[in-house]
């Protein structure tokens, strides 16, 4: 039995290819959405999947690969999940 996938890798390439230079990943009403960092309001600090900058850490060389996404999607989503969606 597969269960779908909360995060995916178009999630990750959004928050990748943000023009926000502290964009961040949200899980917000079922889906992920990349803000600022400074409009995360309150009641959604506790829904705050991963930063632009942390996410860049994990990617060798930079350059992200389909695979690579595929990969960090996979880390996310099990973050998500972590928080209870």
């Amino acid at each position: 039995m597969s269960t779908t996938s909360l995060i995916d890798r178009e999630c990750v390439r959004r928050l990748l290819d943000s023009r926000h230079p502290d964009a961040t990943l949200v899980f917000i009403r079922g889906g992920c959405e990349v803000l600022p960092a400074g409009e995360v309001d309150d009641a959604h600090k506790g829904l705050v999947i991963a930063s632009r900058d942390d996410v860049m850490a994990q990617i060798p060389g930079g350059t992200p690969t389909d695979e690579v996404l595929d990969a960090l999607a996979h880390r996310l989503d099990n973050v998500v999940r972590d928080l209870g969606a």
